[in-house]
């Protein structure tokens, strides 16, 4: 699942980005909500405009994790990776799925597939096709944010821990484990090719194609979107609804696919009777 996974990104940079950001506000509550890509191409620039507007305005950061979680979840992952009893990948994959999961661990060091649960092999694989596609994460939007506001002072939080977020995928049942899995291989081959549609249109502040793009790869496995998706979704609605009773103005930073859609944070800011503006 490439778009989930790699962060999304490009190997040929835009030279503006105008991501999409809404603004939801009372009389004296301000919450920008800012859609993310995780990881980017060197030089992408993404944060002029309205979008340095509101980073200026803004009086904290909130992210879905905080800077002490992103760089705990390498530890965690290696905590719940592996599998209590190893089980070849040639059980788990056949065909096209089996030839490009073997083309893609060829390309750099072994995935070790057998040791690790399906989940976990799918997120490594995400991580090789961000390195094709040459996406750094120090130049993701949640890291430019992390400088900016740690430049001037301002606190910054999260509202997942890397344990959580990763627990997400682990305690998916194991036949949604194994669809994820087996589609995440079948389109190995043309992850660099998605993910760059993917950021185009997300530079372009194209929700609709955004939309497009995440539900089709999102939806060929339904029972995952509740877990990834939208139960996220609800909890940081109500964080949002928590928040608007204290004053004050803050940037909030999520994934660009939360951001789209029907089931999507503002969709449901608005459903709860929240004042919600498109403001780029």
């Amino acid at each position: 699942m490439p778009l989930l996974l790699t962060g999304c990104g490009t190997p040929e940079p835009a030279p503006k980005a105008k991501p999409a950001m809404w603004l939801v506000e009372d009389a004296d509550t301000r919450i920008y909500l800012l859609g993310t890509m995780h990881a980017l191409p060197r030089g992408t620039d993404w944060d002029d405009g309205k979008v340095a507007a509101a980073i200026g305005a803004a009086g904290e950061l909130v992210m879905e994790l905080s800077p002490a979680q992103l760089a705990a979840a390498g530890t965690e992952f290696q905590k719940l990776a592996p599998r209590k009893v190893p089980l070849a990948i040639e059980a788990r994959l056949s065909g096209k799925a089996l030839a490009n999961y073997r083309a893609l661990e060829d390309s750099g060091k072994s995935f070790r597939g057998d040791t690790l649960d399906d989940w976990a092999i799918m997120v490594l694989m995400g991580q090789r096709a961000a390195q094709h596609a040459e996406l750094s994460a120090s130049d993701g939007v949640e890291s430019g944010l992390t400088r900016q506001f740690r430049a001037a002072g301002k606190p910054i939080t999260g509202m997942e821990t890397a344990r959580t977020q990763l627990k997400l995928f682990e305690t998916l049942d194991a036949p949604t484990q194994r669809a994820l899995l087996t589609r995440a291989a079948e389109g190995a081959d043309d992850a660099v090719a998605e993910v760059a549609a993917l950021t185009r249109a997300w530079g372009r502040g194209d929700v609709a194609a955004l939309e497009k793009m995440i539900d089709e790869d999102v939806d060929a496995v339904p029972a995952a979107r509740g877990a990834i998706i939208t139960d996220r979704n609800r909890r940081w609605s109500a964080w949002v609804q928590k928040r608007m009773a204290r004053p004050g103005t803050v940037m909030m930073a999520v994934g660009a696919g939360h951001l789209v859609g029907s089931d999507g944070l503002p969709a449901m800011l608005e459903t709860d009777g929240l004042k919600v503006v498109r403001v780029q």
